[in-house]
């Protein structure tokens, strides 16, 4: 006698069983899913991505489970077997894969918790990632508790007006950090993040206003990223840039991960990790690529030239600088991303004078250094400031004494209107090569004005 199905059950369709990946098991040959997920993790570090994979997962790949890998792992497939495709690889095409996750229903949990959208692609590891450790570490990273919810009221409706909100903050962040710099923004754009993921992980809302909220959310996060990153605060910076990372590939927003990737691979560089940087820009140029941006394009190839340059590469700087003011020629589009309103020509002289001075050629170094000056508009106080005090850095190392002195007093000048540990770090270097040379007047006068503003 057949089994009586429920009515419930009656009512379901049936699904069919994921197909097996046999391509990928024939690669995997005599290896151990455990060994293969090694070596998986390995090709990771080798271009910069880091993946959690282990045997588990690769059992889910063999068996179908997952049809299609996210981004990270595409590319660290992509690396490990070079000109093969998704389909070479036994996977489908990413754009048949969408699909909404099942939710439960509310007779069978005490309160339903609302559910964000996500693709095949994501897998249980990024999703552990992003809901559990993201948010909470982002919490214990700003010193706050993290509320409980225990009212068994329904999740709060999130519209557009909360959004708009989000948005907004977004845009006050880069706007006052242009003005006044970063240290004394960060804990107050903090708490901004910190609501933006409430909203995220506690609300309800419609698909629109998922992928705006995503959006947002990451945003916030890079802005964050970016003030623990010019207040000194690097640790914090990878945390955030991490967070905004695992939110653009969450939502499978391109624009967003280029975005963080190309503050991880600034980030990277500042802190003396210039081959990460290489990969991060070259990671941001991929996904930048479904973006349809010349000038997002531009500037990433920017950051990647900063990385050959502290790696001495010269010839790889000087190709990628050519590439990125190629790309910045083609003009600026629709495309272009909002945040990159800093992203002028003086941006991008300031970028090549940077590159130029990491490879010690002080003539160009200076020359760049004193254009981007000339050419930045007066309310980017922060980039003015920056620009001078690279060109006093600059002059220093050209042997230009009195003329460092000069630079770096005007960019002391500008520091009372910005706080930013960065610059004044930049400006520490140049103070302790000037100070041997107190016998010129004006490194006299530069290293007394500097000693008093401490």
């Amino acid at each position: 006698m057949a089994p009586t199905r429920s009515p419930d059950q009656a009512s379901r369709p049936s699904v069919s069983a994921p197909s097996a990946n046999s391509a990928m098991r024939e690669l995997r040959g005599d290896l151990s899913p455990g060994e293969f997920a090694a070596r998986v993790r390995r090709a990771g570090r080798e271009i910069g991505e880091h993946v959690s994979c282990d045997a588990r997962y690769i059992g889910r790949v063999e068996a179908g489970e997952i049809r299609c890998p996210n981004y990270a792992y595409e590319r660290v497939f992509r690396h490990m077997f070079p000109g093969r495709s998704l389909a070479d690889l036994g996977f489908a095409p990413r754009g048949s894969v969408r699909r909404r996750v099942n939710r439960p229903r509310c007779e069978d949990v005490p309160r339903c918790e609302p559910q964000p959208r996500t693709d095949e692609e994501n897998d249980d590891v990024h999703r552990r990632t992003f809901m559990a450790g993201g948010p909470a570490a982002l919490v214990t990273a700003l010193g706050l508790d993290e509320p409980t919810y225990t009212s068994p009221t329904p999740p709060r409706r999130v519209g557009a007006q909360e959004v708009d909100g989000v948005e907004q903050a977004v845009r006050r962040i880069r706007l006052l950090d242009d003005r006044q710099g970063a240290d004394a923004l960060f804990e107050s754009a903090g708490q901004s993040l910190r609501s933006a993921y409430l909203l995220l992980n506690a609300g309800s809302y419609s698909e629109e206003t998922e992928r705006r909220l995503q959006a947002g959310a990451g945003e916030l996060a890079i802005s964050v990223g970016w003030l623990a990153h010019d207040s000194g605060r690097l640790a914090d910076a990878r945390s955030f840039y991490a967070e905004a990372l695992a939110t653009a590939r969450m939502a499978g927003d391109p624009a967003l991960e280029a975005h963080a990737f190309c503050n991880s691979a600034f980030l990277a560089r500042d802190a003396g990790r210039p081959r990460e940087a290489v990969r991060a820009a070259q990671a941001a140029q991929q996904a930048a690529s479904h973006v349809g941006s010349y000038r997002l394009l531009s500037l990433l190839a920017m950051r990647e030239a900063g990385g050959w340059a502290v790696l001495q590469e010269r010839r790889s700087c000087e190709r990628a600088m050519l590439h990125g003011q190629r790309l910045f020629d083609r003009g600026s589009c629709d495309a272009d991303p909002e945040w990159m309103s800093f992203f002028g020509r003086a941006e991008l002289i300031g970028l090549e004078a940077q590159c130029w001075s990491a490879l010690g050629d002080w003539d160009r170094a200076v020359d760049r250094a004193r254009l981007a000056m000339d050419l930045q508009k007066p309310h980017f106080v922060r980039n003015r400031a920056l620009y001078t005090a690279e060109l006093a850095h600059d002059q220093l190392g050209r042997g230009d004494l009195a003329a460092a002195a000069v630079s770096g007093t005007q960019a002391l000048d500008l520091l009372t209107e910005v706080r930013s540990a960065r610059i004044r770090s930049m400006l520490a270097g140049t103070a302790g090569g000037l100070r041997r040379h107190r016998d010129v007047p004006e490194v006299a006068a530069f290293v007394e004005r500097y000693d008093i503003a401490g």
